[in-house]
């Protein structure tokens, strides 16, 4: 059965409060626009998540309420975001490996530089190449990677996927 895995970038955060802890940091107004943008684009392309993983990290939790807001999922409450804030590529695929199999379609909200390296070590063969090259050269805040790939999540490995598109806030204004 062929699964698909949505890569959500946190949307931009901000830095105008230099006492708060990384993990505290809040969305900056541009987050707060690119985030329901980019939600608004999965709902028309009908790219909803059935399971969604999200960095327990603030600005990476209100990427994803912004984004279920506009999907129409607010029910799909995150599964455990436990080892992803600020997550190396392999404890991103261990945590894709436990996830459900029912599940059809995962969403997973992560930050850089781990999210980027992921996604360039799990796009295999058949990938889209100017998907793949437009993410290789900047995966920027609030940008979505959507993957597919045959199998069970449990064996899920590196360069299994194939990377189907690759979309940037800006691409929608």
């Amino acid at each position: 059965m062929m699964k698909e895995l949505l890569l959500l970038r946190h949307a931009k955060s901000s830095w105008d409060d230099p006492s708060l802890a990384d993990v505290e940091r809040p969305l900056a107004p541009r987050g707060r626009r690119a985030a329901p943008r980019m939600g608004r684009e999965l709902a028309r392309r009908g790219w909803l998540p059935d399971r969604v993983l999200v960095s327990p990290a603030r600005r990476a939790q209100q990427t994803w309420r912004l984004v279920a807001a506009e999907i129409g999922r607010m029910e799909l409450a995150p599964g455990s975001g436990e080892g992803l804030y600020m997550a190396a590529p392999e404890q991103l695929l261990a945590a894709l490996q436990e996830i459900p199999e029912k599940a059809a379609r995962v969403l997973l909200v992560g930050h850089n530089p781990g999210m980027e390296d992921f996604a360039s070590r799990l796009a295999g063969d058949g990938s889209e190449e100017d998907a793949l090259e437009r993410m290789r050269e900047k995966f920027p805040t609030a940008a979505v990677a959507r993957f597919a790939f045959d199998g069970r999540w449990d064996a899920l490995s590196f360069g299994q996927a194939r990377l189907l598109d690759f979309l940037k806030p800006r691409d929608f204004g």
